[in-house]
């Protein structure tokens, strides 16, 4: 039987449990036979594969290519990966660099088929490395399943203090940030901005970003989450946020469905 993420409680002391617990829960869950296989498969494999259209024609291998980076709903989106595989990133206009979502661009630039680019799938390290890290985001989902603020957080202990740490400008760290969907519903959620915020003009997000983290933490930077401490508090604060509005939710349904149940009899 496949081992499942414990989540004793919601919110923070669920949260605090699952971080003293992480390393043994993600040990346990990545020795599932079938994440076994799949890992083995595509490691012994993927050196063999030459193109963009080598790695999608192979659903197996393109399951945990796509799983790595948080994207397995698109395993049925054969010719729309291998379009962002194929062009790469070197070009402004390749397709990657024109979505909001910029996970596709750091798929394609793990696997380097585009123009200019070198194929790395016969670098076993950072091949080795995607393996990996399909297991964690695989982990992730699991979590999510129970739930999903909670898959958020984890996935923001390793994304954010990536980002933060990188050597991207300030707003570049920003719009990176804004266009990756678990950090930008982290950061929505807990500095409490409105579901159309985003339909705004990109640059006014920005401000308004930088204003309202300044607010809640003191500093309008991404790289100030390379300390774990601000990036604790940046979690703390979207999983109170995010319990508040699921308790606000349950109590509105509750109202609604008493109210319906008094008319009812009346």
């Amino acid at each position: 039987m496949t081992f499942q993420p414990v989540i004793p409680a919601v919110g923070l002391s669920g949260w605090r449990f699952l971080q003293r617990t992480y390393d043994d829960q993600l040990s346990a869950f990545s020795k599932s036979p079938k994440l076994e296989r799949d890992s083995d498969y595509f490691k012994e494999k993927i050196a063999t594969i030459q193109s963009a259209e080598d790695l999608v024609r192979d659903r197996r291998l393109l399951g945990v290519a796509l799983g790595a980076f948080g994207l397995q709903a698109d395993i049925d989106n054969r010719y729309f990966i291998q379009k962002i595989l194929q062009d790469g990133t070197e070009s402004d206009d390749a397709l990657a660099n024109r979505l909001t979502d910029k996970r596709y661009k750091e798929m394609s630039e793990a696997f380097g088929f585009g123009p200019g680019a070198t194929s790395k799938t016969t670098n076993a390290l950072a091949m080795a490395e995607i393996a990996a890290r399909n297991k964690v985001q695989e982990f992730e989902i699991s979590v999510g399943n129970q739930d999903d603020s909670m898959r958020i957080a984890l996935y923001a202990q390793r994304e954010l203090a990536e980002l933060a740490g990188s050597d991207k400008s300030e707003d570049a760290k920003w719009f990176t940030l804004m266009g990756l969907p678990p950090l930008r519903t982290m950061f929505e959620t807990a500095l409490g901005l409105p579901k159309s915020f985003g339909q705004i003009d990109i640059d006014q997000q920005l401000d308004v970003f930088r204003d309202k983290i300044r607010g809640v933490i003191g500093e309008d930077t991404v790289t100030q989450f390379n300390d774990a401490e601000a990036l604790e508090r940046i979690t703390t604060l979207y999983l109170a946020r995010s319990q508040i509005e699921n308790l606000n939710a349950s109590t509105s349904a509750g109202a609604n469905a008493l109210t319906l149940l008094r008319a009812a009899g009346k």
